[in-house]
């Protein structure tokens, strides 16, 4: 393995456990797409584009879009911002 594999591997291992553990919704949904992208240049790495093509349209683009929306609609977003202007830690 080269160390731009070992790399991805360990950045994706890093991006789960942040998911994992983090409290903000919408931190989630960053790293979620951050995790998504290194998916996709892993699949270039080995050699199969079509699979990295759908990682990135599907993971990083309509997943994540999908997970904002519904954060809109819930109002969590707006929640979240109600409580870094009060001084409040958002849960």
């Amino acid at each position: 393995m080269n160390v731009l594999s070992v790399l991805l591997l360990v950045f994706i291992i890093g991006c789960a456990l942040a998911v994992a553990f983090a409290k903000n919704l919408l931190t989630c949904i960053v790293v979620f797409m951050g995790q998504s992208l290194a998916m996709s240049l892993i699949w270039i790495l080995l050699e199969s584009p079509d699979l990295a093509i759908t990682e990135a349209a599907v993971g990083a683009g309509i997943d994540s879009l999908l997970l904002f929306v519904t954060l809109k609609k819930i109002h969590a977003i707006d929640r979240m911002e109600g409580e870094k202007e009060h001084g409040q830690d958002p849960q």
